[in-house]
């Protein structure tokens, strides 16, 4: 029996190694950070808490990425004004949250998602494929609900973090996230009378 030269053999090693490994870009980055804070923590048996403020930042950025990229797609696609103003409002604060949110994370050394998990984006998704006040009354309905939940979880964190930075950062959007409940309600409100 004839042997085949390892040289003719390395290519197809390679190759079958190349196909068997998981495919990166299929993994869900929220699900990556989560698995990631998960991981540290019960390398180092921190407290309950200390997972509470990790799992925080890991939903505020996630929601975060979405606001922006929610508010870019209503910049394009909203029918009136209002909503096209309210989308390009979302999308530059939360921009610049979303900056902060990831240099106290790095800070802190809690992974958090840097681009859209697959919930968020079957959400976009969704909205992908509505047009005309119809796009906008769904856009602005997600907003207040998103809103609302956020205002409540930073108000929750704002007193209850276990990291006195994650408290502060809570703290210091909270107002800004209230503002962005009452214009989105507004908005809707504008939007809603239309026919």
């Amino acid at each position: 029996m004839r042997m085949i030269p390892t040289r003719f053999l390395l290519p197809f090693c390679l190759l079958a190694a190349v196909a068997c490994s998981s495919d990166s870009s299929k993994k869900d980055p929220v699900a990556e950070a989560r698995f990631e804070n998960e991981k540290r923590i019960g390398d180092a048996d921190i407290t309950k808490k200390q997972e509470r403020d990790a799992e925080f930042m890991v939903d505020a950025a996630s929601d975060g990425l979405l606001e922006v990229e929610l508010g870019k797609l209503a910049q394009q696609k909203a029918a009136t004004p209002a909503t096209k103003e309210f989308g390009q409002h979302m999308a530059a604060q939360h921009a610049q949250m979303n900056a902060a949110l990831q240099a106290l994370a790095r800070q802190k050394g809690i992974s958090v998602p840097a681009a859209l998990g697959q919930a968020q984006q079957q959400t976009y998704t969704e909205l992908t494929a509505l047009t005309g006040l119809e796009f906008d009354k769904k856009y602005l309905e997600m907003m207040v609900d998103d809103h609302a939940n956020d205002v409540e979880r930073f108000d929750d964190m704002s007193e209850d973090a276990y990291d006195g930075d994650i408290r502060g950062f809570a703290a210091k959007y909270l107002p800004t996230l209230k503002e962005h409940l009452d214009m989105a309600r507004k908005t809707q409100d504008q939007v809603q009378e239309m026919k």
